[in-house]
């Protein structure tokens, strides 16, 4: 919470910038660069897309979710590091294991994943959001295999193989003393009453959600320019802040589509709190790559899709987004911003800012 209640002021220092042109005079304080901070994330998806531009594929993307029952998002709220892991890890075997079968695609995949813990009143929600494109490379390697028109995978099968591996996993993660248990929960920290806990929920359909394929790859780094770095709350959800408490919009999706947008007020410290249950442990990747989207080999697998999918392989330009705003150009007359002074944490900049000034439109009719 300190870095971001400090982003961005004096605390962290800044510089000061001058306009070679016109002398406009800005200031611009440090950021704290904090993954969980609303302000600090534009910046950080904008280099990320960047990068993520050149691997687009030219094929339908497919959005689905994996999400976890509520009783085992209860483990995993005691247990974030273990059980975050294993629906990352579970959630891309299940879509690869399925896809390679033949009696499906029968193809190697490539699966963008992106965890997100909350729903949209802050309460704990655990579930992973995947980018998949609709085909993958056939197992000799020499073929590209598309799926069906508007028709990936059979969720069904997703849904009950998901279930059945996450619970094996997180069964062995028990038995090696992996999982830790407080409060209500504490019991669960023997043998028999884990397993009988668990044993409903070999009974349930656990939701996987699969989404109409995206319009084209614009639609695809549009839709992961709002999820990949999104935290828990966006400052543009907020409404007000007053000794009642925070008050802030959210969407209620038991509800029909034209009384979703609701508001709701929490007490400060319950707001705080909601948004601190979503700080990930430290270490823990957010973001996680698989199957031909894999870190060791996303280079050389998306260059053979291409030549499977005969398109001329291209290198992608980066976008200039990142750097523009590195750099900003005057606001004042559109000059080169130059940086005349740096001051640390927690000291005063020696110049000033340029006051605003007020326009003032005089009627000569």
């Amino acid at each position: 919470m300190s870095a971001i209640e400090n982003c961005r002021t004096a605390a962290l220092g800044g510089h000061v910038a001058r306009c070679e042109d016109c002398a406009y005079t800005t200031i611009a304080y440090n950021s704290c660069r904090n993954r969980h901070c609303p302000k600090c994330q534009g910046a950080a998806a904008k280099e990320w897309l960047a990068a993520r531009e050149a691997d687009l594929l030219p094929v339908p993307y497919y959005h689905v979710v994996f999400t976890l029952p509520a009783p085992i998002a209860d483990i995993a709220y005691q247990n974030k590091a273990v059980v975050y892991d294993l629906l990352f890890k579970v959630s891309a075997q299940t879509m690869l294991t399925i896809a390679a079968d033949p009696k499906h695609l029968g193809a190697r995949i490539g699966i963008t994943s992106v965890l997100h813990s909350w729903g949209s009143a802050m309460t704990h929600h655990p579930h992973v959001h995947m980018i998949v494109p609709g085909g993958g490379i056939s197992s000799d390697g020499q073929h590209w295999v598309s799926c069906r028109l508007g028709f990936f995978l059979p969720v069904r099968v997703l849904s009950r193989m998901f279930r059945r591996l996450f619970l094996e996993k997180l069964i062995a993660a028990h038995q090696a003393g992996r999982l830790s248990f407080f409060g209500d929960h504490a019991p669960l920290a023997a043998c028999k009453t884990f397993a009988a806990y668990l044993r409903p929920l070999r009974k349930i359909e656990w939701v996987v959600y699969s989404k109409r394929p995206f319009g084209g790859p614009e639609a695809v780094l549009s839709y992961l320019s709002r999820y990949t770095h999104r935290v828990a709350i966006s400052n543009s959800r907020l409404i007000s802040v007053d000794d009642a408490g925070v008050t802030f919009k959210w969407k209620d999706y038991r509800t029909k589509q034209r009384e979703r947008q609701k508001m709701m007020t929490l007490a400060t410290d319950e707001f705080i709190r909601r948004f601190l249950i979503h700080v990930l442990p430290k270490g823990l990747h957010r973001i996680r790559h698989y199957g031909l989207f894999a870190k060791s080999s996303c280079a050389n697998n998306i260059a053979r899709a291409r030549e499977l999918l005969a398109v001329a392989n291209f290198q992608g330009e980066p976008t200039s987004v990142a750097a523009d705003s590195s750099k900003p150009s005057c606001p004042c007359c559109g000059g080169r911003m130059i940086i005349i002074e740096v001051f640390a944490h927690g000291a005063a900049p020696r110049h000033r800012p340029t006051a605003p000034t007020t326009v003032i439109r005089i009627d000569t009719s």
